[in-house]
């Protein structure tokens, strides 16, 4: 088959969370299963470009890509030569699969797939979630849901979500749904553990026993609560790793302050990649994932993948995936409840070991990304307008 994907933005090496690998780590899957995969995106990187060709096609780990620029109103990241290209190139394509909600490209694929008669699939991320529209950007949002989200979703072929969860969020919006397809994201291969590590890397894996959290630093991700939880606990080191584009670390520590363990975290606000990566997940006795909300939760896969076992919180997609694998821990976000989980498995290593390698079985099992590929290409087979 031939599928078009409309991404807002592809640059899954450098700096974008989840999403971007899980678009990426499908794309790569389904191309390897023989079909023409072409992804078109914006070259916007943060407050700049990304140093890519534009308008041509780039070849990235097998996938066709091609970027095209964002003169102005780059937080809807507006590109109108994208816009001419999807006028012109739908009818070469099976189906067009967008990714993102609230923005520009994911509005304008959505017209321009039903001006062609072409089936779309839209996977909302993770991103329609009332609570959050709620805290952020409440006005401007429930506009663009009444205006424009709600026919892209009401006139779609199907509707793409990674958990359970993702679907009752979708549900609770009362409208008039598509056919509503979950399907998990899925995980690579750890990499080899070859290589340096920076010296900040080295002297986190250095303590002992250490608990991850490994992701964007953001309030979504529930890192005050995860810093409260971890106040009661009387052993081992907190590590908070990962970009912070919203400038929350200073708050972290502040909070740790407040509850006298500040020196018993270690705040780490960068990007961590690669073999840095894996050196924090060997070092790790266990993963922490305590988020207000999370469609799915990649990380939680990466560490179940290596051995490592989880704590989630409720509100995380992938907490279905962990109860039934036996790979964690799913606890209440309190701090009582949270905190007696880490302390749990920071406490029983033997715990912590069995439930890692009952987590790293479940995740080769059910969560290759081309078992993942192999059901997103039946839902693209069975898509009717």
């Amino acid at each position: 088959m031939r599928i078009l994907h409309v991404v807002p933005s592809y640059l899954p090496a450098v700096r974008y969370g989840g999403p971007i690998f899980a678009v990426h780590g499908l794309c790569r899957a389904l191309t390897a299963r023989g079909h023409e995969i072409e992804v078109v995106t914006t070259n916007i990187d943060g407050p700049g470009n990304s140093r890519v060709p534009v308008g041509i096609p780039v070849n990235l780990d097998g996938v066709r890509v091609r970027y095209f620029s964002s003169p102005l109103f780059r937080r809807l990241y507006w590109a109108p030569a994208l816009r001419r290209a999807l006028r012109r190139d739908p009818g070469k394509f099976d189906a067009v699969h967008l990714h993102s909600v609230f923005l520009w490209p994911t509005w304008t694929a959505a017209r321009c797939a039903r001006r062609a008669g072409i089936p779309y699939v839209l996977s909302p991320r993770g991103m329609l979630v009332r609570e959050l529209i709620v805290r952020r950007s409440r006005l401007a949002k429930s506009a663009w849901i009444h205006f424009v989200e709600k026919s892209n979703v009401e006139h779609a072929a199907a509707a793409h979500v990674t958990s359970q969860l993702e679907a009752a969020e979708l549900e609770r919006f009362g409208w008039r749904l598509p056919r509503l397809a979950v399907i998990p994201n899925g995980i690579d291969e750890p990499l080899a553990a070859a290589g340096e590590s920076a010296t900040d890397i080295e002297a986190i894996a250095a303590e002992q026993p250490l608990v991850l959290f490994l992701g964007r630093l953001s309030w979504k991700k529930g890192l005050d609560r995860l810093v409260r939880a971890f106040a009661h606990t009387a052993t081992g080191t907190l590590a908070i790793v990962g970009t912070d584009d919203e400038a929350f670390a200073p708050q972290l520590m502040k909070l740790a302050a407040g509850l006298r363990i500040a020196d018993r975290i270690r705040l780490l606000p960068r990007t961590v990649i690669g073999c840095e990566k894996e050196r924090l997940f060997a070092a790790a006795r266990l993963c922490v994932l305590p988020s207000y909300s999370e469609n799915f939760g990649n990380t939680v896969l990466e560490a179940m993948r290596r051995a490592v076992p989880v704590v989630v919180t409720p509100e995380v997609g992938a907490a279905e995936i962990v109860r039934e694998a036996g790979a964690g821990i799913v606890a209440e976000g309190h701090p009582e409840p949270l905190g007696a989980a880490i302390r749990r498995l920071t406490e029983d290593p033997g715990l912590a070991r069995s439930m890692g390698e009952a987590g790293q079985r479940h995740a080769m099992t059910n969560f290759t990304w081309d078992r993942v590929a192999a059901q997103m290409e039946k839902l693209y087979g069975d898509l009717k307008y």
